[in-house]
């Protein structure tokens, strides 16, 4: 049986990605191995990888599965990193959610359920 999933995404620069997590996003920095960065926030764990490739987080992303979205928005978008086209708003198949992207250009999307609110 699934219990949990953890995204891998791809990242240009370590520094710069670990001093984007935690101070922008509020992560907790784990490891950096040759690279390799390990995260965490609350319930869910986040991986980058190393590239130097400048297309691949430009065509990567994840979704996570939040609650308190409306605070998380506020906070975030007082980071000034939310994504132009990603402000919060209740979407057709039942979240509310809104998007940002990191320093290295992936997209994170942060989702709500509110399928069973009025």
């Amino acid at each position: 049986m699934l219990k949990t999933a953890t995204p891998i995404l791809a990242s240009l620069n370590a520094e710069e990605t670990i001093t984007f997590y935690t101070e922008k996003l509020g992560f907790k920095f784990h490891n950096n191995w040759d690279g390799y960065l390990i995260f965490s926030k609350d319930e869910i764990g986040i991986h980058l990888w190393p590239t130097d490739d400048e297309r691949i987080p430009k065509n990567t992303g994840c979704y996570i599965y939040v609650t308190q979205v409306d605070e998380l928005y506020r906070e975030y978008a007082q980071q000034n990193i939310i994504h132009p086209n990603g402000k919060l708003k209740n979407m057709p198949w039942g979240m509310r959610q809104f998007s940002i992207l990191d320093n290295n250009g992936n997209i994170i999307h942060f989702g709500e359920d509110v399928s069973e609110k009025p």
